[in-house]
């Protein structure tokens, strides 16, 4: 069975120029799309990945990056766009990395991709009208 998860790594400085991820598709065969990093040498790391590949391959890779001593988290918020209170301005268009936000040019109206959004929470900030929520399960 094949399964797609999101997932949060967190790297100890030990970690942080190791080629960790690279064994995730050499050894255990899963595919990943990296969401939001921020790796610094000589400091933690953290990384946003969507993976995805056999259920079995999965559960091997996160006990090897755990054994690693990778902290492996599931990503555990969304943000929710509220549309009816969106009042169409447009701060939040150019901030969002994953272009989960688009503005139609013809209309002018804006949209949101829940499928794009990696809860990075950029959007929030300059919302004037507080149109975004972020929600943790």
């Amino acid at each position: 069975m094949s399964i797609s998860k999101k997932i949060v790594l967190t790297f100890p400085q030990s970690l942080v120029g190791q080629p960790i991820v690279y064994h995730l598709i050499k050894d255990f065969d899963l595919v990943f799309n990296i969401l939001r990093a921020s790796i610094t040498p000589k400091e933690e790391g953290l990384l946003v990945i969507e993976i995805s590949g056999k259920e079995e391959n999965y559960k091997k890779g996160m006990d090897f990056l755990k054994k690693q001593g990778v902290n492996v988290q599931p990503l555990k918020k969304d943000v929710k766009w509220i549309e009816k209170k969106c009042i169409q301005c447009g701060a939040c268009i150019t901030i969002c990395p994953t272009q989960a936000l688009n503005i139609d040019r013809k209309t002018m109206k804006i949209s949101f991709d829940e499928e794009k959004c990696i809860a990075c929470e950029l959007c929030i900030k300059p919302c004037p009208a507080r149109a975004f929520e972020v929600r943790l399960y």
